[in-house]
């Protein structure tokens, strides 16, 4: 028997067209019906039923046809992407209005015909856009199934330099040396740090955290080292400082470089004695507890400048961890992009978004001066902000598209196109204006400023009838 001769062949895509344009039926039959599995439709209840009899690939909607006016199939067309996120929505219309085909390019229509529509054309287009829509649910579905490969301990990433990471925290779990993270502000470094504690033998001992940075040295003198009733003016009671609550477990101090240099003596007698005396004490305890530091500083120059103990630097910097900026992270943007997503998706009771290919290259291409922390913080708010399951070039600020080379082209030609001509004049008046209003009207004076000799200056101002001097 011959086994190729009855091996079942794949479905073809499931195309429904839904218009009472009798004209439309036999044409597309023709250029489509041999490659599709072909529903010709009139109403939006015959769309929904069949919708539920099987999943659809495609729906080509005539945007004339469900109510009075085109903005009834406009709001057809965002239902449909919210049901069914994943449909190559296709919009029809007899209508040349420029406002039309944003609107539908605003509820995520895929492509945009205005009739006399040229099937073989339609043909074509569909088919390119089935084969990118079938191209993002493979990429997702790859991304899912590596998520579990990309995480580590709360961190997210497939990278070289998070790799490096990685082996490093499984390397230093074990031990009880201390660990000095490095790595600009945003990049994690408490999350490097649980990630230290989660493999360790202390892992189901406490955890205390403390960022160096948040208070002034009076302030976190009490919290490290803790205090005795009437020690101070506010000391009403007796008090455990950090330092003693991570007896047994680990101490984690965050931007260890804003100590003032009195503190910094006193956390290396602690280090040196493994003891801490509260405030008003009057004996030392004996303290079991392993040191995380961390820092977005060059402690190196700072030791140098003499603004922090040498000593003490080489107490912490047993075992150095440097976190790189997510700049550096090749690869990594999507996969964090795609965790924040779900995370904040389901926090918000969201339905799923996704972003746009153009949207990632852009994500992809900033510097991130505010890291991970930054991206997290941008993702979150699209979220929220971001109406529909599509997230697009138009939605994100200002900063990350004008710093951007691949956001150029989507801000110069929208989705729905550009009349050239037009554009250029437009552009061309909004100069001669604004030269003209800054030279008070002198049209030599204007062409000066334009660096345009004077006759093209008096031909584009009769051109667009523009009358000053």
């Amino acid at each position: 028997m011959n086994r190729a001769a009855t091996r079942p062949q794949p479905a073809l895509p499931a195309v429904a067209i839904v218009t009472t344009d009798e004209q439309v039926g036999p044409e597309a039959s023709q250029y489509l019906g041999n490659d599709y599995q072909l529903q010709l439709l009139q109403t939006w209840e015959e769309l929904l039923a069949a919708l539920q009899q099987q999943p659809l690939d495609a729906i080509l909607l005539d945007l004339d046809t469900l109510g009075d006016n085109s903005d009834v199939g406009v709001a057809g067309l965002r239902e449909l992407r919210n049901l069914h996120p994943d449909l190559v929505l296709v919009a029809m219309t007899r209508s040349n209005s420029r406002n039309l085909r944003w609107k539908a390019m605003e509820a995520t229509a895929d492509e945009y015909f205005v009739a006399p529509i040229e099937f073989h054309e339609v043909q074509i287009i569909l088919a390119r856009a089935l084969e990118k829509r079938m191209a993002e649910i493979e990429y997702r579905s790859r991304k899912d199934k590596e998520v579990p490969q990309s995480s580590f301990c709360g961190l997210i990433g497939l990278s070289e330099s998070m790799q490096r990471v990685y082996d490093a925290i499984r390397r230093v779990a074990g031990s009880t040396s201390s660990v000095l993270i490095r790595g600009e502000s945003g990049t994690g470094k408490e999350l490097v740090a649980r990630a230290i504690v989660a493999m360790s033998p202390r892992a189901d001992k406490s955890f205390i955290s403390l960022n160096c940075a948040a208070l002034p040295d009076n302030l976190i003198e009490a919290e490290l080292f803790g205090h005795e009733k009437g020690a101070f003016t506010d000391a009403r009671n007796s008090r455990a400082g950090h330092i003693e609550m991570a007896d047994g477990g680990t101490l984690f101090l965050d931007e260890i470089a804003t100590l003032g240099l009195p503190l910094q003596s006193k956390l290396l007698r602690v280090l040196e004695d493994r003891a801490v005396q509260r405030i008003g004490g009057k004996s030392p305890k004996k303290i079991d507890f392993r040191l995380i530091t961390a820092t977005n500083e060059e402690l190196e120059e700072m030791v140098q400048a003499g603004r922090f103990r040498e000593d003490l630097y080489y107490r912490i910097h047993v075992v150095p961890i440097v976190l790189p900026a997510l700049r550096e992270r090749q690869g990594d943007i999507p996969l964090l992009v795609d965790h924040f997503l779900r995370r904040y998706c389901a926090a918000n009771g969201v339905e799923p978004k996704r972003v746009e290919p153009d949207v990632m290259a852009i994500l992809e291409e900033d510097s991130w001066p505010g890291n991970v922390r930054e991206l997290e913080n941008l993702v979150q708010r699209l979220v929220l902000m971001v109406d529909g399951p599509v997230i697009k070039v138009n939605h994100l600020p200002q900063r990350i598209l004008y710093n951007s080379t691949a956001s150029q082209e989507s801000l110069l030609i929208p989705e729905g196109g550009v009349k050239f001509d037009e554009e250029i004049a437009r552009i061309e008046v909004a100069y001669l204006t604004a030269a003209l209003r800054r030279c008070s009207g002198s049209k030599i004076a204007a062409a000066r400023l334009l660096q345009i000799d004077k006759q093209k200056m008096h031909y584009l101002c009769r051109k667009y009838r523009i009358a000053r001097d």
